[in-house]
């Protein structure tokens, strides 16, 4: 079993979502849906932002470790961010966009957060936030990029998505041991690190 969410937590690290986000945002740029790319580049970039910047708190200053979360899931946040957002704009409508979004990447959450927690690398709570980061970043990008051109061929941003995502499945960054030693060591994390000893 073990193995078996190895392989589908996979899909979320960070050297596959950065890969499969890139190719989708080049896809909407070359199709002519400027909007749309430009959602997706602010949306992604800040969800993925976001859960960084509460990563790089907790561990060094223990924000939130009173309630479990020890580390937001990167995982969990850019799988339902990217592939949330990116199922998201299927739909033409805005509307139906956003709430295809939004079920996208809550079901994107729960599957990549329960391999998280079934590995043993993140917390309920770390999951939860990695989550709720990543499906509003998902609903904000389709909200955003408006109404879909009726010509518009989806299946090349879908076709860019799922190559990206078989090209790189397996690849790690293993980022999280340098974000510990980031936290230790940036100002004003340093802070938070240096009170706690």
């Amino acid at each position: 079993m073990t193995a078996d969410a190895q392989f589908v937590t996979g899909f979320a690290d960070q050297a596959v979502v950065l890969p499969v986000a890139g190719s989708v945002a080049l896809a909407l740029l070359l199709l002519g849906w400027r909007q749309a790319a430009r959602a997706w580049v602010v949306c992604v970039g800040a969800t993925l932002l976001v859960t960084l910047l509460l990563k790089l708190m907790a561990m060094a200053c223990g924000l939130g470790a009173s309630l479990g979360l020890l580390s937001p899931s990167g995982h969990t946040a850019g799988a339902a961010c990217v592939y949330g957002g990116a199922i998201g704009l299927l739909p033409r409508r805005r509307m139906a966009g956003t709430l295809a979004a939004g079920l996208a990447a809550s079901c994107a959450a729960i599957v990549i957060g329960m391999t998280r927690l079934w590995l043993g690398v993140h917390t309920l709570a770390d999951v939860c936030v990695g989550g709720a980061a990543g499906a509003c970043g998902a609903a904000a990008l389709r909200a955003w990029a408006g109404e879909r051109p009726a010509a518009l061929p989806v299946w090349r941003c879908a076709a860019a998505a799922l190559a990206a995502m078989l090209l790189f499945h397996g690849r790690q960054l293993d980022a999280e041991p340098r974000l510990r030693w980031a936290a230790a060591r940036i100002w004003p994390l340093s802070l938070c690190t240096a009170a706690g000893k």
